[in-house]
This record gives structure tokens, sequence and C-alpha cells, in this order.
């Protein structure tokens, strides 16, 4: 498969792209790190990941809406030899992971503001090792579905980018949600379900850091599902 072109890529965004007025030692670290963090779509031409960073990486592994970073960073700190690339836009998120970049020293992480989509269209075949979703806004409402970023177009994108072998994970902790992301993900030609009990998406794996929204759910009552996928060899 080839690139789409960038200019393609949907622009209609849902949700908040600001919360509450930032603090100033947030702003500060805004104006003064995430310039040289953020990812720049070129107009024409591909994105080679991994010459986004000062040293040579491993692999490269994706979270689509971060949300205020906690896991992206944990993993970032777990794996210095993995190019982390973060797509979020809101405000918030990226002021708070920035300062935990900052608090933990991460230098393995790079920012995408702006719909994670136009990223996607942006980035080279087979580019991705590892790819995370987790706990994106259901959207419960039958008529705002379409607006749920696990979708069928999503997972086209991700088939594309991701490399042979490389693993998609989903989580959520709403029920409607968890069944059509595994519809979504078993009939898909280019996936595979890994799991083997049921073990495997009712607990998180032991290299999956936890994030503050499963922390709310399970505050809630509400139990996540974990789900994992395997990007299938291409046919060549």
């Amino acid at each position: 498969m080839s690139a789409p072109e960038i200019g393609t890529a949907p622009r209609v965004l849902y949700g908040r792209r600001r919360g509450r007025s930032l603090r100033p030692g947030q702003r500060l670290l805004v104006e003064t790190r995430l310039p040289a963090l953020r990812i720049a779509v070129p107009r024409d031409g591909v994105l080679d990941p991994r010459r986004l960073f000062a040293a040579p990486v491993a692999a490269v592994w994706l979270e689509l809406g971060f949300g205020g970073g906690e896991h992206l960073a944990a993993q970032a700190a777990l794996h210095p030899e993995i190019g982390m690339l973060g797509a979020e836009v809101f405000e918030n998120g990226v002021a708070k992971l920035l300062a935990e970049m900052q608090r933990r020293s991460l230098e393995n992480i790079r920012l995408f503001v702006d719909d994670g989509r136009l990223l996607l269209a942006a980035l080279p075949d087979g580019a991705v090792a590892r790819v995370f979703i987790l706990f994106p806004d259901p959207w419960p409402k039958a008529r705002h579905a379409k607006r749920r970023l696990v979708s069928r177009d999503t997972l086209d994108a991700l088939a594309r980018i991701m490399a042979d072998g490389g693993e998609l994970r989903l989580a959520t902790d709403d029920m409607d949600y968890a069944r059509a992301m595994l519809a979504l993900g078993t009939t898909h030609r280019d996936f595979r379900w890994c799991a083997q009990s049921a073990r495997d998406w009712r607990a998180r794996a032991d290299d999956w850091p936890p994030t503050r929204y499963e922390q709310k759910a399970l505050a809630a009552g509400r139990l996540p599902l974990y789900l994992r996928f395997a990007r299938l060899p291409r046919a060549h």
C-alpha cells in the first residue's frame, strides 16, 4: 500500500483542544520544550520517524490520543531504545506529558499536536512496530458512533504503517465500544487477535503500564478490557 496524500486526511476533530488555563510553569514548558519535540508533517513526501531522534532507535512505537501521557512516559522510561511517537490535541495533556518528560529526563518521545490521522497518512509503510489506543472517548450515543477513533478506516491506516508482526493494543471500559473494537479487529484481514484465554483481555499485560483513565474506571466499578492484535505478515 502507498501512503495517501496528506491533504486528503479528514480534519474534523471532536472533543476539546483546551481545558482549564495552563499554570505558568506548564505554559513555560509548552513554549520552551515543545518546539524541539514537535513533529512537523511534510507537505510533500513521507515522514521518516527514525530521523526525528538524535540517537538511533531500535524501533518506533506510536500512541494515538495519549491523554495525560502517563502511559507514554512509562513506556519511554522502560524502553529507552525505542523511539516513541505520541499524538494528542488536548493542550493540557501535552503540558502534563512535557512535565513528566522533564521530571524523568526522557529524550525518546516526539509529539504530534494535531489530528493523529494526519500523522498516520505521512508515515511510511511498515514503519511502526507497536501502536496504542487506550481508553479513547467512547462516544456512547448511537448518532455519535462515527466519531470513534477506532474504526475500519483507522485500522486500514494502521495496517499500512505497522510492521509485520507488530502489535496493536486497545483498551476501553465501555462494553459497547469493546464489542465494536473486537468485531473490527477480528474481521480485519490484516490483524489477528492475540488472546488465548479470558485473562488475556481481562487483565493488563505485565509490560502495559496503567493510565489514569483506567484508574477512574476501576474506581467507578467499571472493568476495562485489554485487546491485543498482531499485524499479519504481508503477502509478497
